[in-house]
């Protein structure tokens, strides 16, 4: 599906009355080291507030069956408490995607941000806008839904999350003049202005391509023909190699490996010997601080 049939598709929903999304089934947590029992009970309120926000709230147009609503987690680990209502904190979000015809979950997206600061008062509501900074909770929260939603979508369709990626950079785009880190390039490599950046820019477009290829035509055909899936598969990392060799240590390569390391592990163990060698190659070259990982692929057998 082309950009322009996906936001036609949109629009035509939009207009639509009376259709409802929830596309989430959200698991959150929140971890509290350290803290008093009073402190914890707090946070045990916004886990709760944190749940009803992210998995009752109409994110798309979409109409979601319950089975297809996308799984995913977020674990919050509060790391520090300054005054009464101010928490620094970091934020693990994942999200899996099912395999056709199997009882299979991949993994699509796993990211770990450190630079996540909020404030909170027990009871107060959680207030969010599109279109302007209230809270940076909310915000980042809603940052990573659309994030989710985006990296989804592109498994489905060739860049059919784009729509959610710019609602992704429309929250950072807002979130300028936040006191808080995180928006703003000159803060860091790998945060969240340049995750969604590298998501948008069009010289990492084969990157999103890739993923397309790595689940539709790769893992979705394997119960028909798991060799011709592992060889879609295969052509996937070519084209993530291709990527790589042209924009050499990119953040979006960074967070495709770091979903799909160990996953592919276990697919290529499985491997004739020539498609072994030539995934460890690629992995090792697109992902060389894991290379010793990739290796064991050959010592599985």
């Amino acid at each position: 599906m082309t950009k322009n049939a996906l936001l036609l598709i949109i629009a035509i929903l939009l207009a639509s009355p009376g259709l409802t999304a929830q596309e989430l089934n959200c698991q959150i947590s929140i971890s509290t080291p350290g803290m008093s029992e009073t402190e914890r009970q707090i946070m045990q309120t916004l886990r709760t507030e944190l749940r009803e926000f992210v998995n009752q709230t109409n994110w798309t147009p979409y109409q979601f069956e319950t089975s297809e609503r996308i799984e995913a987690s977020i674990q919050i680990t509060i790391e520090d408490r300054s005054g009464g209502d101010e928490y620094r904190a970091s934020i693990q979000v994942q999200s899996r995607r099912p395999i056709y015809n199997t009882a299979y979950n991949s993994p699509v997206f796993n990211h770990r941000d450190r630079d996540f600061e909020f404030r909170y008062r027990e009871q107060q509501p959680l207030e969010y806008s599109e279109n302007t900074f209230i809270s940076n909770l909310t915000s980042v929260i809603a940052y990573y839904v659309y994030i989710i939603l985006g990296f989804d979508f592109d498994t489905f369709s060739p860049l059919g999350g784009t729509p959610f990626f710019e609602q992704a950079q429309n929250i950072v785009n807002q979130a300028q003049n936040a006191s808080e880190r995180g928006w703003k390039s000159f803060e860091g490599q790998r945060n969240r202005y340049w995750l969604v950046d590298n998501l948008l820019d069009n010289r990492y477009r084969p990157i999103r391509e890739a993923m397309y290829v790595y689940h539709r035509r790769g893992f979705d055909t394997m119960t028909d023909n798991i060799d011709l899936g592992r060889s879609e598969v295969l052509n996937a990392l070519e084209q993530l190699q291709r990527a790589h060799r042209d924009r050499p240590g990119s953040f979006l390569m960074q967070a495709v490996m770091t979903a799909k390391g160990d996953e592919l592990v276990n697919l290529f163990s499985e491997a004739p010997p020539n498609e072994q060698s030539r995934a460890i190659d690629i992995l090792s070259e697109i992902d060389p601080s894991n290379s010793s990982k990739y290796r064991r692929i050959a010592d599985r057998n």
